[in-house]
């Protein structure tokens, strides 16, 4: 009879699977956040992984890794640094040991420390022996092992059952933290449907890791219980920032009573997208992959141009070379929507990490006078709010919307209370229908051009990339016209403050000594820094702008009412010169550019320095 082991209760845990690009850290990360959300706490998700398809075996480059960060109270971040590491091989303790808190425990596959794996990952001698690891907590198991053991009966090959040993620390680490196997053993058999083999095998492993954590005498390891959080009422899914968007696009183009096109050619971390969209072919979603990236943005635009809704994706290599085509959206005043899923450096740079220093190519990017509105999303969840607010925008105002989003949040997943369908907004795009007086450039009171479908009797008409006359829509070289259509194109960006909701101050007090000021995937760090201040008795505020182009209306008199401004951005400083420029503000930046998220403890320390700085 098995004596039940008393649990540590615990509020939030931070744990991170690592090991080869082969080893399933992802699945593994994935499977533990779904059986999390069942279990009631809140949570933050960041997968790591490599930019290289697959790098050298057991080398520190293919090392991925998906970090988790759960609770019993709101959590906005995956988390600064780590209560347990999964190490299934020495590259991943190599590259990983530094997010390691002190006194944080190692989970490490024993088996995988050979004299050939820790040569690939440059170490001299082993970690786990030699006094590497000595200030955390160890746990060296020999997973592949035990792993063998338990498919033995199954008759797989070596290779075969040394693939299901991430379903074996699974169930181990399942154990520890007290989360339910009922979603994985689903997952499993509806997986592997067809080898029910491997079904069988990837069940057995997972049991015989929760297994061993019940029954073994694990030093100084013991299980910890992680209390549900206090939620809203109703129902919730995990949602991942691909999703949101793809989601928020359909639900948006209904609104509009238009259709999805979505015309993309694949880079990253861009290309899920249209993967998502694939499948939605019911909803009415036509995706495309196209040849490249002109060819993406041209089809989205030949879209608009005949009733539907052109949308194309990309990241900030392939936006450079959208540019002119989206400059044709400008001058022909189409709505489309280019989704930007940034990532680090220029060129290639690091095709899978995140940072947010497209924001000037976004507003700027392009030859010419050539305005347009640009979103920036915040979290998972909020990509379906922006995504629904960027097709709102587009087909209205009939103008190109840039929509920012990052690496990070593309990936990165948290729970989503699911809307009433009866709540989705419903905001039909207005098609020309008049013959009378048409011409194609015939503006409302807002400077808003008509959407007129070709096909329809009486609004025949040719629009282009050339130049055209205020007042007739023909080709015009005119100076004093081209000074009218550059004055219309920006008056029209411009009057979309007006249909935009006021900036708000997100918590803190609304007037102060310190405001921190973000925009995009920085959300959940500001947030989280801000409210830890405020703990220590700072006074400090956070404003989050959602609308980068054009900028909310009372966004100058927002931050004027601080002696100070904070701007925390993954860049060099591109929405604090911004800032500084239009409104002549005295703010400073907090400014990382690592290719990981802006670390809430960096933050907090900023926030306390500046307030110092005042008195």
């Amino acid at each position: 009879m098995t004596t039940q082991k008393q649990r540590e209760t615990v509020e939030t845990v931070v744990i991170r699977f690592a090991g080869d690009s082969g080893d399933g850290m992802q699945l593994t990360g994935n499977q533990f956040t779904v059986s999390t959300a069942l279990s009631g706490n809140d949570l933050a998700t960041f997968p790591d992984y490599p930019a290289e398809i697959r790098a050298p075996v057991g080398t520190t480059f293919g090392v991925s890794s998906f970090q988790i960060h759960f609770g019993s109270h709101d959590i906005l971040t995956p988390g600064d640094s780590v209560d347990v590491l999964v190490a299934m091989n020495p590259a991943a303790l190599k590259v990983n040991l530094d997010t390691l808190k002190v006194g944080g425990l190692i989970v490490a596959d024993a088996d995988s420390f050979t004299d050939r794996n820790l040569s690939k990952a440059g170490y001299d001698s082993n970690p786990l022996v030699d006094g590497t690891v000595a200030p955390y907590q160890l746990l060296e198991l020999e997973v592949s092992r035990f792993t063998l053991e338990a498919v033995a009966e199954l008759k797989l090959s070596k290779k075969d059952g040394l693939r299901c040993k991430n379903f074996w620390t699974l169930g181990l680490l399942m154990w520890m933290f007290d989360r339910p196997r009922d979603p994985v053993h689903e997952w499993i058999n509806k997986k592997f449907a067809k080898r029910e083999d491997l079904a069988r095998a990837n069940t057995a492993a997972l049991n015989a890791g929760h297994i061993y954590g019940e029954t073994a005498e694990l030093s100084g390891v013991t299980g910890y219980s992680v209390a549900p959080a206090e939620v809203a009422p109703g129902t919730y899914k995990t949602i991942t920032g691909t999703e949101g968007l793809a989601q928020g696009l359909v639900v948006g183009a209904r609104a509009a009573e238009t259709e999805v096109v979505f015309a993309s050619y694949p880079i990253t971390p861009a290309s899920p997208v249209l993967h998502y969209l694939a499948d939605l072919k019911e909803y009415g979603v036509m995706t495309f992959q196209a040849e490249d990236e002109i060819a993406a943005a041209c089809v989205a635009i030949g879209a608009s141009f005949a009733g539907k809704l052109g949308i194309t994706s990309s990241s900030g290599p392939g936006i450079a070379l959208k540019g002119e085509a989206i400059g044709l959206a400008v001058s022909t005043e189409l709505p489309m929507i280019i989704i930007n899923a940034q990532r680090a450096g220029p060129s290639t740079g690091m095709p899978t990490k995140a940072e947010q220093a497209d924001l000037l190519q976004a507003l700027h990017g392009r030859n010419g006078e050539s305005p347009i509105a640009v979103l920036a999303a915040a979290t998972p969840s909020d990509s379906f709010e922006v995504a629904i607010e960027a097709v709102r925008i587009a087909t209205h105002y009939m103008t190109p919307v840039m929509l920012m989003t990052d690496s990070y949040l593309v990936n990165a997943a948290e729970p989503w209370l699911l809307p009433n369908a009866d709540d989705l907004p419903s905001f039909p795009a207005p098609k020309a229908t008049e013959t009378e007086g048409f011409h194609p450039f015939k503006r409302d009171e807002r400077g808003v051009r008509p959407w007129a479908v070709p096909g329809t009797p009486g609004l025949e008409h040719r629009i282009g990339g050339l130049e055209k006359g205020f007042d007739s829509g023909n080709i015009s070289y005119d100076p004093t016209n081209h000074q009218q259509m550059t004055d219309a194109r920006a008056a029209k960006i411009e009057a979309i403050a007006d249909d935009i909701p006021k900036q708000t101050v997100d918590s803190g007090p609304q007037t102060g000594k310190l405001v921190v000021v973000g925009w995009g995937s920085t959300h959940g760090s500001i947030k989280t820094a801000v409210a830890r201040a405020q703990e220590e008795g700072l006074e400090v505020s956070h404003v989050h702008i959602r609308y980068l182009s054009p900028l909310p209306r009372n966004l100058e008199a927002v931050l004027k009412g601080f002696d100070k401004v904070l701007v925390s951005e993954m860049n060099s400083g591109q929405l604090l010169s911004m800032l500084r420029a239009r409104y002549l503000i005295p703010a400073v930046g907090h400014n990382r550019v690592t290719g990981q998220l802006i670390r809430v403890d960096d933050l907090v320390n900023q926030i306390r320095n500046v307030l110092e700085e005042t008195k």
